[in-house]
């Protein structure tokens, strides 16, 4: 790996109020004195650890991409997106959630149309490559997909938006199989909170099994969902901000509150929200490791959503050499198959088991 020099260490809202001298999670990036293993040595054993453990990437954009392209075949390879089978199995990735969010200007009859063009064209891609994409509804289907030699996909997120103040239409979308809902741009979830109707969404999401996705969303509403939802909840495409100051990235706090409740912290590869190198991803994920837990982490690739990626994370091909970095830093491999696959497979059994418990419930 080229030799890169760090960035200087970001201000946060501790080192600006003179900062704590036994802060339990220090500002300065996480650098090892002596690495576990070798540059080469990591590599191979990131691989090793994928080949049984595959990545479960948390936000991918591949349908919109695909929306511009008149012709595209992702069995062969195609140049013109950052999402293919071949780089897929290269970078070891065995689980994708397909965002399926709208341009901000739409709202009512239009987003809804909008909500479902992408899933139909999303199933259209699933169905023109049946030797390696499959839809997955369930963690169980997930699996089946993986021992199957196929990247299992799972719709959403999808934006709170397309409801349009509906709860039939949340059943819907889910009897389509989308599984993640993004709870922000609503009346109903905005800076105040929820309101009543939005506490009502969140309980129709437990009962159908259907995901809540923070990220973005305001402080109240991160807080009152993770404390309201029978299921863990996730934040598709979150960093720490402390190391860097975005408006989806959570605080230490927000942190620390998603590990109590078993949420998730899926970390994206964008160079906006984590830095521009590998180091700087592997930063934030050893932040949230610290603050949240080694349960509570996860990865969001955010390839083809139009985000610009760290040098050396250009496409789907290269998680392993992200993990090749935290291999140095002495991640355990208990940790790596983890964030890797089995925090992403927790989080889904866990809306299993409680949709299934709440069939017969309103």
């Amino acid at each position: 790996m080229a030799d890169l020099q760090d960035d200087p260490p970001a201000t946060t809202e501790v080192a600006a109020a003179g900062g704590l001298p036994d802060d339990p999670f220090p500002e300065e990036p996480y650098l090892p004195e002596e690495p576990r293993f070798p540059e080469g040595e990591a590599l191979e054993r990131a691989r090793a650890l994928l080949a049984s453990h595959p990545v479960a990437d948390g936000h991918n954009a591949l349908p919109r991409a695909l929306r511009h392209l008149p012709w595209y075949d992702l069995e062969l390879g195609e140049s013109a997106v950052a999402t293919d089978l071949p780089r897929l199995r290269e970078g070891h990735v065995g689980a994708l959630f397909w965002s399926l969010h709208l341009p901000e200007d739409l709202a009512g009859d239009r987003a809804v149309a909008a909500a479902l063009e992408q899933l139909d064209l999303a199933r259209t891609v699933i169905a023109a490559h049946p030797e390696g994409l499959r839809l997955a509804r369930t963690a169980g289907q997930v699996i089946d997909a993986h021992h199957c030699g196929r990247v299992a996909v799972v719709l959403g997120p999808a934006q709170a938006a397309v409801l349009d103040g509906s709860l039939g239409i949340l059943r819907i979308l889910h009897a389509l199989g989308v599984r993640l809902l993004t709870l922000t741009g609503t009346p109903w979830a905005g800076e105040a909170g929820l309101t009543r109707f939005g506490e009502e969404v969140v309980r129709e999401m437990n009962r159908l099994g259907v995901l809540a996705d923070l990220s973005g969303a305001g402080e109240a509403v991160v807080r009152r969902v993770t404390v309201l939802s029978r299921t863990p909840v996730l934040c598709t495409r979150s960093a720490a901000r402390a190391l860097r100051p975005h408006p989806a990235n959570l605080t230490d706090d927000l942190l620390a509150a998603l590990g109590e409740a078993k949420g998730l912290c899926m970390v994206p590869l964008s160079a906006e929200q984590t830095g521009p190198t590998v180091r700087d991803v592997a930063d934030h994920l050893d932040r949230v490791r610290a603050v949240a837990g080694a349960e509570c982490v996860g990865l969001a690739g955010m390839y083809d959503c139009g985000a610009a990626h760290p040098q050396g994370l250009a496409d789907t091909s290269r998680y392993p050499h992200l993990i090749a970095e935290l291999v140095r830093r002495g991640w355990s491999d208990t940790e790596v198959s983890l964030l890797a696959w089995g925090n992403v497979q927790r989080v889904l059994r866990a809306a299993d088991f409680v949709a299934k418990a709440s069939r017969a419930r309103r």
